[in-house]
């Protein structure tokens, strides 16, 4: 009998996740439609489009229609991602067409969307809880202060609501991935996918919301990086000002979030996901004034609403927002400029593209280094 020489293992793929642009928030999407907004994302360098619902795809699920976006991404070798909707049953209202494609029934409606999308493979999908209430004062931006009904009467109807989901995302081979979210916290995020089960539930990361909830970056990477399937990475600055902080979105790598810490901890917990950015979005295609987020610092019932914080976080966070502030990189009197229209837009998602594109590269750098055995 011949000698059989031992094989050598395969080597493992070198981490190297595309780099993709948000279908709502994508200068010009609004207007354009998915098609081109997915050939301008390519011609601007981006690998793939995250369009936010299936919905905003084909209003109607016509399987043609989506068809036909999945052929021009995989044409252009973009990859392809979507989303369902809001899941807290107190704001799917504000939603009517997730009972409509339903015919009414939002739980068909659910199953035609997560049917629709896992026929062209988009089988990681967005989800949120609520919806930022523009132009309301102080903390009723965030839902998680309604006075008609408690936040945690609005977890639990979202947990039995998601659990009603979950045969389905299981039947299909679908996941309900959550958004962090501006009203909800990282921690209450993460119970939810671990009372609903992993296996049909991650998350979704976007990296500044959760300075709305007044938890350090990093922290909230931490915490989450296992559940991460999705992301919309963004940036932030935070000005204290008169009654709070004023939280302000920047382009990636002008603010506060450290991405270097961010992607090297997905590399490690989740290396399969793909680097959605979220721009912030134009006035010639979100029409009227920039919202204006305060954290209003004074206001008891808002600083004590995140009970899993813990004094050591929190206290990082305000040195977090205080050592950039005194050290200048962001103004005291910071405010969007008063004209964000198409061309600005444009010029801070690609001044994000690079951004994440070089941290991308620096941590894919280190990861070989550290893979090449000694």
């Amino acid at each position: 009998m011949r000698d059989i020489k031992p094989q050598p293992e395969a080597a493992e793929a070198p981490w190297a996740p595309r780099i993709g642009a948000d279908g709502r928030k994508f200068p010009g999407a609004m207007r354009g439609g998915c098609h081109d907004t997915l050939t301008r994302a390519h011609e601007a360098g981006f690998g793939g489009v995250f369009f936010r619902t299936v919905l905003d795809m084909s209003p109607t699920l016509d399987a043609a229609e989506l068809q036909d976006i999945r052929d021009h991404a995989d044409g252009l070798g973009m990859y392809l991602e979507a989303g369902l909707g809001k899941v807290n049953p107190f704001a799917t209202p504000e939603m009517p067409e997730l009972r409509a494609v339903g015919d009414g029934d939002i739980l068909l409606g659910f199953r035609r969307m997560m049917e629709a999308a896992a026929r062209i493979g988009c089988v990681e999908l967005w989800a949120a809880t609520t919806n930022y209430q523009v132009g309301y004062p102080g903390k009723f931006v965030w839902d998680r202060f309604r006075t008609d009904v408690t936040w945690s009467a609005q977890l639990a109807a979202t947990r039995r609501f998601l659990q009603r989901l979950r045969p389905i995302a299981l039947d299909l081979g679908v996941h309900i991935n959550l958004e962090t979210h501006e009203e909800i916290t990282s921690f209450e995020l993460v119970e939810l996918v671990e009372s609903v089960g992993p296996d049909a539930c991650g998350i979704v990361f976007d990296t500044a919301n959760p300075l709305q909830r007044l938890e350090h970056p990093q922290a909230t990477a931490d915490r989450v990086a296992p559940y991460v399937r999705q992301t919309q990475l963004k940036d932030c600055a935070i000005t204290p000002v008169e009654g709070g902080y004023r939280f302000d979105l920047t382009p990636c790598g002008d603010g506060l979030v450290d991405f270097a810490y961010i992607l090297s901890t997905l590399a490690r917990n989740a290396p399969a996901v793909n680097l959605t950015i979220e721009n912030q979005e134009s006035r010639d295609d979100f029409p009227g004034p920039v919202p204006v987020t305060v954290l209003p610092m004074r206001d008891s019932d808002f600083v004590s609403s995140h009970a899993d914080l813990t004094v050591p976080e929190f206290s990082a966070f305000t040195g977090l927002v205080y050592e950039h502030a005194l050290r200048g990189s962001q103004s005291w009197s910071a405010a969007p400029p008063a004209e964000f229209g198409h061309a600005e837009a444009m010029a801070a998602v690609r001044r994000s593209l690079d951004h994440i594109t070089e941290v991308r590269d620096r941590v894919a750098a280190v990861s070989r280094s550290l893979a090449v055995p000694a």
